[in-house]
């Protein structure tokens, strides 16, 4: 996609996109921004200019999002339009110096154009500032994918009450599930059942919230061994960082990917529910990465194409840095891997 009617004072493309990722990359304000531009003679624009280009990027910006996406081999094109999926994720943002103020954002990304179909700005504190799906605008249809942290019933059943369909990561706890007969269930039982990796395993569950139940369904897929490992490592190592014991039962979740979902059963299989979350999956990979360089610059607050366009710089950022470390796992400066040959 090209930058097109709104490049007054930039010389090129590259220069407005080196520009914009000064402000957004680096976190400096657009005042700060526009001064070191002029200083690196990028381009000779004020703020309230800046504040305009970026604005008017939002669409450029999307569709390199896009391109890199497609180039990571994410088959997001595939989806059928139909159907309005959305993967939710959120974040806190502090704004740089002493008093820098601190914001959690919550935004839906629509597959597969990946389009921000909302972003939500809210205080770290006070009533609605948390990160559920409760405070989604959801449309009757909609497919919702979210991790781990919007694995909770009240916001679960939010989406189902307005028409909504849902697909999150359990982390075992934060959504207790139902059988038949409305008896709680033993999750850690049913796993030690399952040894066997790569096997998908399901079974009809509901969620209860205010003496209603809603009824979906719970996949299971044991992990590799070297997956399990990792998990565990990462476990002990976070605990360690804080002087806490990890729980039994958080070992034991550790070993398995647990999906919630009240897909159809007759839209969806079970290996469709765990390719839908594998294609989550990826997609966060690049938010990730975008957390990790959320972590200070001056957001955007109080309009809607500006936060957009600070959103889709953020996540072009995440998945420019998913490609560099792709390259860097397989560059070599003679171009090719090395065959072992021995001297005689």
């Amino acid at each position: 996609m090209q930058a097109t009617n709104y490049m007054r004072g930039f010389s090129s493309a590259e220069v407005l996109l080196r520009t914009i990722l000064l402000h957004i990359g680096r976190g400096y304000s657009l005042k700060e921004t526009a001064s070191r531009a002029r200083v690196a003679k990028l381009a000779e624009v004020s703020s309230v200019a800046l504040f305009k280009r970026l604005k008017k990027s939002e669409e450029w910006l999307r569709g390199l999002c896009l391109a890199l996406l497609e180039e990571s081999g994410v088959e997001i094109g595939r989806w059928n339009t139909v159907r309005r999926f959305r993967v939710v994720d959120g974040s806190i943002v502090k704004e740089p110096g002493k008093t820098g103020s601190q914001w959690r954002f919550l935004f839906s990304l629509r597959l597969p154009d990946l389009e921000c179909d909302q972003f939500d700005l809210t205080p770290t504190k006070g009533k609605g500032s948390g990160e559920h799906l409760s405070r989604l605008r959801i449309e009757s249809g909609d497919h919702i994918l979210g991790d781990r942290a919007y694995a909770g019933t009240e916001g679960v059943v939010h989406v189902l009450k307005h028409g909504g369909e849902v697909l999150v990561r359990s982390n075992g706890v934060t959504l207790p599930t139902y059988d038949q007969e409305g008896r709680p269930i033993n999750l850690l039982n049913r796993l030690s059942k399952i040894t066997e990796a790569g096997v998908i395993k399901e079974w009809s569950v509901s969620i209860r919230y205010e003496g209603k139940d809603y009824p979906g369904r719970f996949c299971v897929l044991r992990k590799s061994e070297p997956q399990i490992q990792r998990a565990l490592k990462k476990l002990k190592r976070e605990s360690s960082k804080d002087s806490s014991e990890v729980k039994a039962q958080t070992l034991q979740y550790a070993k398995f990917v647990m999906v919630f979902t009240t897909f159809s059963p007759k839209q969806f299989s079970s290996q469709d529910i765990m390719e839908c979350y594998r294609l989550r999956w990826q997609i966060e990979l690049a938010i990730k990465r975008l957390k990790s360089i959320v972590e200070l610059g001056h957001i955007p607050k109080g309009d809607d194409k500006s936060c957009r366009a600070w959103l889709y710089g953020k996540l072009f950022l995440g998945l420019l840095t998913e490609k560099l470390l792709r390259i860097g796992s397989v560059f070599s400066p003679w171009g090719y891997y090395l065959e072992t040959q021995q001297m005689r």
